[in-house]
This record gives C-alpha cells, structure tokens and sequence, in this order.
C-alpha cells in the first residue's frame, strides 16, 4: 500500500544524502528506519541468529544469502 509523508524539504534532503551515504535508496532507508522503531529489525536478526545455532555453516550462509533481500528495495519497485 502507497504512503505519502508531507515533510520539510530539509528533511528531505537529509533522507537522500543518509541514504546514499549507506548505499541504499530513500525507500529502502525510510522502511529500514520504520522497521527499527517497530522492533522488526531487531527480532529478525535475532531469529536468525537463534537459527543459525542450529544450522550447519553451508545452511547458515544460505540463510544469510536469503535473507539479504530485506537489505536491498529499489524504488522503482514501488511505482
């Protein structure tokens, strides 16, 4: 689902150089930082570290292969 956000254009600005300097798009950057107030971020990292106990290394670097997808959202993907 779209979202509009209404925000100064200094702001903005500061979205857009944060998020080039971590080398993600301003959507990617913006969901990360959502995804971090609400606590998302944390308990995936920790489920996947508590996986990761049980998994053998080949499994474990799938998973962290797999999981990287999260990482990486392109904002053409939300036109």
């Amino acid at each position: 689902m779209p979202l509009s956000l209404r925000i100064t254009p200094e702001k903005e600005n500061m979205i857009k150089m944060a998020s080039k300097r971590a080398g993600k798009t301003k959507s990617a950057f913006i969901i990360e930082a959502i995804d971090e107030k609400l606590g998302l971020v944390k308990n995936r990292k920790k489920m996947i570290r508590e996986l990761a106990g049980w998994l053998t290394p080949e499994e474990a670097k799938e998973l962290r292969t797999s999981v990287e997808v999260f990482n990486q959202i392109n904002e053409g993907d939300w036109s």
